[in-house]
């Protein structure tokens, strides 16, 4: 006699196999985060001597959507300081939904091209991107910086965060 799986066994099995396949390609956060954008990475984009960042935890965009961290680098006397936020979701799609919704909340946005699977800057010339289920921007504080400067600047910091990915 030949015995079929029963129903609960097949459906347990293709949860199991849908719950992977979501987070198959999803980066895990490292213990620090904030050790994606380093001292020296920043003192070369900016041309500023920076000290090591403080960390705290990022606010959650939404209810029921994960926390993220924050990494304040001061600079070493007067310049630009630099906020990088960033957060790791639990899948790539739940990353795009949500930076989707929260770029309407910075329009009208700038597309950046070649860093992320989508990149844009926004208004105030902050960058904001995503690659899998990562999101991340970096905004730089001082409005004395040439605009085009400053954008240069966050595409290359963002450059190098995003292959650290």
């Amino acid at each position: 006699m030949h015995r079929f799986p029963r129903p609960s066994l097949i459906a347990a099995t293709f949860l199991a196999a849908f719950c992977a396949a979501q987070h198959a390609g999803a980066t895990v956060a490292p213990s620090d985060p904030c050790s994606l954008l380093t001292t020296t990475d920043l003192n070369t984009a900016t041309g500023q001597s920076y000290a090591a960042p403080t960390k705290s935890t990022a606010p959650r965009p939404y209810k029921n959507t994960v926390e993220g961290t924050d990494c304040h680098y001061e600079p070493s006397g007067k310049g630009s300081s630099l906020l990088f936020r960033i957060y790791f979701d639990n899948s790539p799609d739940e990353a795009t939904g949500l930076f989707a919704k929260l770029k309407m909340f910075y329009s009208p946005p700038t597309p950046v091209s070649g860093i992320a699977d989508d990149t844009y800057l926004d208004p105030s010339h902050a960058i904001h991107a995503r690659k899998g289920n990562v999101r991340y921007f970096l905004q730089l504080s001082d409005m004395r910086i040439n605009t085009s400067a400053k954008e240069q600047q966050l595409e290359s910091l963002a450059t190098l965060i995003t292959g650290r990915l």
